[in-house]
């Protein structure tokens, strides 16, 4: 598998696509529950398929890529890309999983997302793990599959990356006092150091058709949740931190031009941005940026934050 390092894109492959649609990569069809117990007894689905499915399950979609590395960093052995490929595609076969690629203007996207099926879902239920997938849970839309794959490769590189990666969760449960709304953003890590810890809420960001106003709705929830924060709200001991994740550099200067714009700043919190590629790099200690207002000219800058908890 190419390194994350080696990966030479301009453009994240999570980013939005003019006039992009999703298409069904699946099998048709019908499987029966005894077909796929009997490739079990026969050891053709082993524990490694398992493990496959219980990620999927977890973090809803994925792409091949991050199955591979998730599976690398839980040591499970799986000798290449291909093999990995072989295994979804028996998964796909049994219709234990499905898979989507996406399509646009400029052809077909590179890489293909697998998620949960209803055999899979069975499966996982005789085995009394916890599994709420619902067949219209694979007609999100674009966006929302985008957000959630940005989400999960930002969730992977702090895995792998980030020395005092302490845990994770998918998705993360907040509550808008004033509002009375409750929403789940896109992630959160915890890194923790010399006994003290601290939580990462990824919120994503996509350039989707009228984002600049769905974006702003979101941010209200947030800034309602941040302003009016006390321990242990929503299951946090300290006030986390806020991480959008962007498409690209410019769309990070268009995401807080919206901030400001529709005066969404969070009172006493920070705000950091990041993008889609910058989890590519070996360290994330210089992976977060925010915005500075210069005291005299009044105009905001860019500045790389230092953040050494990662190292």
């Amino acid at each position: 598998m190419v390194e994350d390092s080696q990966i030479k894109t301009t453009v994240s492959p999570f980013a939005i696509r003019e006039g992009e649609i999703k298409t069904f990569d699946g099998k048709d069809g019908y499987v029966s529950i005894n077909q796929i117990v009997t490739k079990i007894n026969l050891g053709h689905i082993s524990d490694i398929h398992f493990k496959i499915l219980d990620l999927v399950n977890e973090f809803e979609f994925l792409t091949s890529r991050q199955i591979f590395q998730l599976l690398t960093h839980m040591g499970v052995e799986i000798k290449s890309q291909d093999k990995l490929n072989n295994k979804l595609e028996q998964l796909v076969k049994c219709k234990i999983l499905t898979r989507y690629y996406f399509t646009s203007e400029e052809g077909k996207g590179i890489y293909r997302v697998y998620c949960m099926e209803k055999m899979g879902k069975y499966l996982l239920t005789s085995k009394e793990v916890e599994c709420r997938w619902q067949p219209t849970d694979n007609t999100k839309p674009v966006a929302l599959m985008k957000k959630r794959l940005a989400g999960n490769q930002v969730i992977i590189a702090y895995l792998r990356k980030a020395s005092n990666f302490s845990k994770y969760n998918v998705k993360t449960t907040i509550k808008a006092k004033m509002s009375g709304k409750t929403f789940k953003g896109h992630g959160e890590i915890v890194i923790s150091k010399a006994g003290k810890s601290i939580s990462l809420i990824l919120e994503c960001v996509r350039r989707e058709e009228d984002w600049e106003n769905k974006f702003a709705e979101r941010m209200r929830l947030y800034k309602d949740f941040f302003d009016n924060f006390v321990p242990f709200d929503s299951g946090f001991e300290n006030r986390p931190q806020l991480i959008l994740v962007c498409e690209d550099d410019k769309h990070m200067v268009e995401t807080f031009k919206e901030i400001i714009k529709n005066k969404i700043e969070i009172n006493n919190n920070k705000i950091y941005f990041t993008t889609d590629l910058k989890q590519n790099e070996d360290s994330l200690s210089k992976s977060l940026t925010e915005f500075t207002k210069n005291k005299e000219t009044g105009k905001f800058a860019a500045i790389n934050v230092d953040f050494k908890i990662l190292d």
